[in-house]
């Protein structure tokens, strides 16, 4: 069996593994979807590749630096959830750009929904003293 605690975490509560896994498909439909909108936009050639791939790269960036789970800076949950907002909102806005209106506001729903149970499970977790059972609390109260 391994030590990750990472690992054991997943294992012991697979609804949390199987809401991680639907954030990660979420962000990558994102920014698919940011692409997307990006080269059907634009007045010609260089402007759509440009969109379609800037888009989604400045959302890559900004979800590296802010709101990944090892995120290079660790600001505030407010500013973490601006950025979610944008990046996955976005991807939410750009389907809604590219014509496909009610797939949007499933896709809204469905981002809202993870990233609320995402939020709620992250600053639940179960923390494992070494040598005591599982205590479950927030990172905030210790």
């Amino acid at each position: 069996m391994s030590t990750d605690p990472d690992i054991t975490l997943f294992a012991e509560r697979p609804w949390f593994a199987a809401n991680e896994l639907l954030a990660f498909m979420v962000e990558l439909a994102a920014l698919a979807c940011l692409s997307w909108w990006g080269f059907t936009v634009g007045h010609g050639p260089g402007q759509r590749i440009l969109l379609g791939v800037g888009t989604p790269l400045l959302g890559t960036v900004l979800w590296w630096l802010f709101a990944a789970p090892k995120a290079r800076l660790r600001p505030g949950l407010p500013l973490v959830l601006v950025v979610k907002a944008m990046v996955l909102g976005g991807g939410a806005a750009a389907l809604y750009g590219v014509g496909h209106p009610v797939a949007a506001v499933v896709m809204a729903i469905v981002v809202v929904t993870n990233t609320a149970a995402a939020e709620t499970f992250r600053r639940t977790v179960a923390v494992r003293p070494a040598g005591r059972e599982a205590v479950t609390g927030s990172p905030e109260t210790g």
